[in-house]
């Protein structure tokens, strides 16, 4: 029974120690830019708490940004998909598969932090991440690299 208790405690605490959370922070412009082209997450996270902060000082209704990630081969469907999805739905279609993690869309002075699983990253993997708010991603865009 000891022996039991050892060696099941023993897994648990591999499992845990095996678990890791890394913390990505990107920021967003007036000028429809984020601060970063590219954004890096190891390949032993298993979580990534992400950061997006507004430095402008318009409001979300006229330069709100968000954070959206994507295979990259998706991003321009999802985009559309979210322009009709509308600033109810943070510019996001509401169950929209092909999309990884997503923020709420803020103005400017605003920051908001979302916590995303790797589970759906494949090392070596072609994602996106870009603003959903219309008329932004074509151009507020960049990659996400994972491994």
């Amino acid at each position: 029974m000891k022996t039991c208790f050892l060696a099941c405690a023993g897994v648990l605490l591999a499992g845990a120690a095996q678990a890791r959370t890394c913390a990505l922070t990107i920021g967003s412009t007036d000028q429809m830019q984020f601060d970063q082209a590219e954004l890096k997450v190891a390949a032993d996270c298993t979580t990534v708490e992400l950061t997006l902060q507004h430095t402008g000082q318009l409001p979300a209704t006229a330069m709100g940004h968000n954070w959206v990630l994507t295979e990259t081969a998706a991003m321009r469907s999802v985009a559309l998909a979210g322009m009709n999805a509308g600033v109810a739905a943070n510019y996001v279609k509401p169950g929209d598969e092909r999309v990884i993690a997503a923020t709420p869309v803020i103005g400017g002075g605003a920051s908001t932090k979302i916590s995303f699983s790797t589970a759906k990253l494949t090392k070596g993997g072609d994602y996106s991440f870009f603003c959903s708010f219309p008329g932004h991603w074509s151009v507020m865009k960049g990659k996400l690299v994972f491994g």
